[in-house]
């Protein structure tokens, strides 16, 4: 079979789907972490989003209150850095489950936040009795706050 044939019949057509598609699925996610510059958990939370396979870019603020009020984290779920990607904002160490369920499925939020700095979450050490919410915050005004994921002991 020749090649314009191949790509002519459904079995070819299919084939040329599924490769751009991988293809375009295999493009890291672009990841800009906001975060102090002496803060080592950070720096270990931007670690494991690289290992995953995000393209991180760091920049380094001495105004992460700024930077939060800039993308509307509500003040009571504030956690330790911010970071966006694909259009959401990550604020705190919102595990990688919580990002990959976002990003999977794309729901109509701003972002996710993890408040404070809890121990056992992502870049605060290895805890498996870690128990802690991941909060989705609304878009609009309001910035309505709702658990999105729930971090609890493995049994």
């Amino acid at each position: 079979m020749k090649r314009r044939e191949f790509l002519c019949t459904g079995i070819g057509a299919a084939f040329v789907a599924l490769t751009v598609g991988k293809a375009k699925a295999a493009t890291p996610s672009v990841m800009t972490i906001y975060k102090d510059p002496n803060c080592g958990c950070c720096n270990l939370w931007a670690k494991s989003m690289e290992t995953e396979g995000f393209k991180v870019e760091r920049v380094n603020t001495d105004d992460l209150p700024g930077i939060k009020k800039r993308f509307g984290v509500p003040a009571e779920i504030e956690g330790c850095h911010t970071a966006t990607v694909e259009g959401y904002f990550l604020d705190g160490h919102v595990p990688l489950e919580a990002v990959r369920k976002l990003l999977a499925e794309k729901p109509g939020i701003a972002g996710l936040a993890v408040p404070g700095m809890p121990a056992g979450s992502l870049g605060m050490g290895n805890d498996p009795s870690a128990s802690y919410d991941v909060f989705a915050v609304a878009k609009g005004p309001d910035r309505k706050v709702s658990v999105y994921y729930e971090v609890r002991p493995k049994s």
